[in-house]
């Protein structure tokens, strides 16, 4: 199941008493359906919770009965349920339950079923249930919700940036269709928690903690194999230049500082500096160390042995 459908299975899990935040619930599920009007009243799923509960908010408090059916899709592999308001007295005493007529120019979002700040969460959690999507966030952080039309879409952006919840909701037109969408993992979580949806927000939360930690080792694995391609290189490079000055002069040309160096760094070519420095009879520091390996590659370039 996806992280999608789990989200919206918590949400419909929330039990409420209260007539206003289940009226308002209600109210985001059928605004934002595939069709609110008087000649048809429908609503279509991928989850069965969802289409169970609009039918539930339906008939109370919106007091009309509902009919679902569902298909087997070949192309998705999943059941497409259809929630339906048969009747046209009976589609016509749900749009007035809202303070719709049907004989509107736009499809708007009717301030007045929502009665106080708690039914904005409600509300929220409806449009969510009805239209939304939230992508697994293993993935991307992603979350949309899709209106049909663009000034119901301007409302919902508009309710999202005066709730209490700090989201920055953006508008793209899809293929006629107007998605309202929120991206990365704060604003979602906060989105989630503020619906209802405590046990996804955390989850999804988990899940950035666990990826930050993963691409933190990455980075530092990757960091530290660049050091040891990078120190390797260079000790091969000391060595190279240590045997090149015994063949052609001999380590004894060298001053007895650098002489001493140069035997411990090629019977310890895997030594750091820091190592190389402890270990001589006069231990000095790294850059000490460095020093005098950058003295014996210019003692040895004066041999002409090497470039």
């Amino acid at each position: 199941m996806s992280f999608s459908a789990d989200t919206k299975n918590e949400l419909c899990r929330i039990e409420s008493e209260d007539l206003f935040q289940r009226k308002a619930e209600c109210y985001g599920m059928f605004l934002f359906a595939k069709s609110f009007t008087p000649e048809s009243v429908c609503l279509t799923t991928e989850n069965g919770f969802v289409a169970h509960r609009a039918a539930e908010l339906a008939a109370q408090p919106g007091g009309v009965m509902t009919e679902i059916t569902s298909v087997l899709t070949r192309r998705r592999g999943a059941n497409v349920y259809t929630l339906t308001v048969q009747g046209a007295d009976q589609r016509q005493q749900l749009l007035s339950f809202f303070g719709h007529t049907g004989r509107e120019l736009n499809l708007r979002l009717n301030r007045a079923n929502l009665e106080d700040v708690s039914c904005i969460s409600s509300f929220l959690r409806g449009v969510f249930l009805s239209c939304g999507t939230v992508t697994d966030p293993k993935k991307d952080y992603h979350l949309e919700m899709m209106a049909p039309y663009m000034k119901l879409a301007k409302d919902l952006i508009t309710l999202l940036e005066e709730a209490e919840v700090p989201v920055q909701p953006s508008l793209v037109n899809r293929k006629g269709a107007f998605v309202v969408y929120v991206k990365g993992s704060e604003q979602i979580a906060d989105f989630l928690t503020y619906i209802g949806a405590q046990n996804s927000s955390m989850e999804l939360m988990q899940i950035k903690m666990v990826k930050q930690v993963r691409n933190d080792i990455n980075r530092k694995t990757n960091f530290e194999t660049a050091n040891l391609g990078k120190t390797a290189d260079a000790a091969a490079r000391q060595i190279q230049a240590i045997e090149q000055i015994e063949r052609s002069v001999g380590l004894g040309a060298l001053p007895d500082d650098l002489r001493e160096l140069a035997v411990l760094r090629r019977e310890n070519p895997e030594m750091s500096l820091r190592e190389l420095g402890e270990t001589l009879s006069e231990p000095i520091s790294r850059s000490g160390v460095n020093h005098r390996l950058q003295r014996i590659l210019e003692f040895a370039k004066s041999t002409g042995k090497i470039s």
